[in-house]
């Protein structure tokens, strides 16, 4: 046994102040989760855990390569992914809380 299957990604993961003080998710709660699921290749329950995780990566990497190469329309495409990124959530965040 060596000593990365002693540590487990899950032990240092933030808690969410906004459950610990009020009791209810914040619209970030399950990125953590989702993003070490997309580690670990459960790809399905990653998505069922953040549904925008997958825009996220897509607009990170965007804006990554956008650093170091620059090109006509990179401000329409930033405004496009920040804008389904953040539909995405918020109407993710209001089923969650419906259901």
């Amino acid at each position: 046994m060596t000593f990365f299957n002693l540590i487990k990604a899950e032990d240092f993961m933030l808690p969410c102040l906004n459950k610990q003080l009020f009791g209810i998710d914040c619209l970030g709660c399950g990125i953590q989760r989702a993003t070490i699921l997309v580690f670990k290749g459960d790809f399905l329950m990653a998505f069922k855990m953040y549904p925008a995780i997958y825009t996220l990566f897509l607009l990170t990497l965007f804006l990554i390569f956008n650093l170091f190469i620059k090109f006509k329309y990179d401000y329409t495409i930033k405004m496009v992914l920040i804008f389904l990124n953040v539909g995405i959530v918020v109407i993710s965040y209001f089923i969650k809380i419906i259901h």
